[in-house]
């Protein structure tokens, strides 16, 4: 087997394997722009979508929400909007991940590339939806907070690489665990839907905070991710240490599990397709 094809079992091997990705990088750049043709193909609005549908959601959820918890809409629709694009985008990986090899099967049985472009396909388009998306957040964000309008606001774009850090990673690893048992897909629908549930996705932080539930926000990847975004755009501060330590160290648990799963499950994964 092509030495590009093994798992990375070391610092040569590790080496070798992200050469091989960028030796192919002009197959799943093509792959990422064919699938995002094919998203708005025969679309009147197309790219567009990417800003309307999360604006669409934004207005129902605000408008019930903060009649429900009795909320200023100004401030709480921005809040809604981020974690929805954000939260689309991280399902999308997480969903799309782990089918990534079984949706690929006659690629990998064809070429000899590093299994990991596959998922790297599936989360550069996610990333390009979100950024598309995020038009809409600076946007509203510009109208209704002007005053939180500053440099502070670059700090928000920091939330793309720091995604691209954690949801490659998850991704790969998920889809060598899918590859193998077909149930992953329709059990991270499960466990996505409750990590919603349990995090300030749509909800303040104070509701968690008002409810004693303090640790589902102070050790929550997914409240210190959004913060990188809504710090910024909706406080008018810069994000916190804390806020990307916490980022930071999931992306490398999401690595280094990656790493440990594929360096024994890359070489089998042909078997399993």
């Amino acid at each position: 087997m092509d030495r590009r094809h093994r798992p990375a079992n070391g610092n040569g091997r590790v080496m070798e394997y992200f050469k091989g990705i960028w030796r192919a990088r002009y197959f799943w750049s093509h792959l990422a722009r064919s699938d995002l043709r094919s998203r708005w193909r025969r679309s009147f609005f197309g790219i567009l979508w990417s800003i309307i549908q999360p604006l669409g959601m934004t207005l129902l959820l605000a408008l019930v929400f903060s009649k429900m918890f009795k909320t200023d809409i100004h401030a709480y629709a921005p809040y809604i909007l981020s974690g929805i694009i954000v939260w689309e985008c991280i399902i999308a990986c997480v969903t799309g991940g782990s089918l990534s090899f079984v949706q690929a099967d006659a690629y990998i049985k064809q070429y000899r590339h590093p299994l990991a472009i596959y998922t790297l396909r599936t989360v550069l388009t996610s990333l390009i939806v979100l950024l598309l998306a995020s038009v809409a957040l600076f946007g509203w964000a510009a109208i209704v907070l002007p005053q939180h309008i500053g440099w502070h606001w670059l700090a928000a774009l920091s939330v793309f690489p720091m995604l691209w850090l954690i949801l490659w990673p998850l991704s790969t690893l998920l889809a060598y665990v899918g590859v193998r048992f077909r149930d992953v897909p329709h059990a991270t629908g499960l466990v996505m839907q409750a990590l919603w549930f349990i995090s300030p996705v749509y909800f303040e932080v104070k509701m968690f905070r008002q409810g004693g539930l303090d640790a589902l926000v102070d050790y929550n990847p997914i409240y210190h991710l959004l913060q990188l975004f809504r710090a910024p755009l909706l406080d008018g501060q810069w994000p916190t240490l804390e806020n990307y330590s916490f980022t930071l160290a999931s992306a490398v648990v999401m690595a280094l599990l990656a790493w440990m799963v594929g360096r024994e499950a890359e070489r089998k994964v042909i078997f399993y397709l």
